[in-house]
């Protein structure tokens, strides 16, 4: 069973379209509404998702009750993509398939890789991708160029990573846990678009990118820390 999850604040323009473009292959949509003020919640279920309340703000809290949710549906697969239309849903079968054939445990799309619509992505966005994929390569050996929001998951690996995150480190505190899982891992290049409507909770203002900003870093300290420690007890 394959459940996909979107992430959702503030997104009435366009979640209709996105949830209505998830392709056949998904047997579960789940909208989580993390607090929005306008008609998010009516607008998915009009399309056909499931609405999971998530009122507590925060990216990763959202991500987190999807995840619940969608493991309590039954998944064998999580697919996470985001609610403003910006990732391209043609690309999931890509992103699942890997996994069904028992091939990957963990595949993510790589925006910097695919094809991106001008303005799609910031320059920040794009050097913090490729900086955290350096230094994941020089921690764990596995290089990512992306900390893509579009990512499937086998819910037997995700449901034994010690996930806290509860705001924008969260695709990036996944990345470094399945790299230090030593799972099958494999990156494939999606193509971006500029979102659809909407204003963007990150990118959009200098206060939302200097915040993401210091929770990423905040997130790959913390996280590279507890890997030391785990390999610290281990040989101890």
């Amino acid at each position: 069973m394959t459940v996909v999850v979107i992430p959702a604040l503030n997104e009435e323009e366009v979640i209709g379209d996105v949830v209505r473009s998830v392709p056949k292959l998904a047997d579960r949509i789940i909208v989580v509404d993390n607090g929005s003020s306008d008609r998010t919640a009516n607008r998915a279920r009009e399309a056909g998702a499931v609405v999971v309340d998530q009122h507590v703000r925060g990216y990763g809290r959202a991500c987190r009750a999807g995840m619940n949710a969608a493991i309590q549906a039954g998944a064998d697969i999580i697919v996470f993509i985001d609610g403003d239309g910006s990732d391209c849903p043609e690309f999931m079968e890509a992103l699942v398939k890997p996994i069904l054939r028992n091939e990957y445990d963990f595949v993510i799309g790589s925006r910097v890789r695919g094809n991106r619509e001008s303005g799609s992505l910031t320059f920040p966005q794009v050097f913090a991708g490729l900086l955290a994929g350096w230094m994941l390569g020089v921690c764990y050996g596995i290089k990512f160029t992306d900390m893509s929001p579009f990512r499937a998951v086998r819910r037997s690996l995700l449901e034994t990573l010690p996930m806290t995150e509860e705001t924008y480190g969260w695709n990036l505190e996944m990345q470094m846990l399945v790299a230090r899982a030593k799972v099958r891992i494999l990156e494939i290049p999606v193509n971006h678009r500029r979102r659809q409507g909407g204003v963007s909770k990150v990118s959009g203002t200098l206060r939302g990118t200097l915040l993401a900003g210091i929770r990423i870093v905040s997130t790959f300290i913390r996280v590279a820390l507890s890997s030391r420690g785990r390999g610290a007890n281990t040989q101890g």
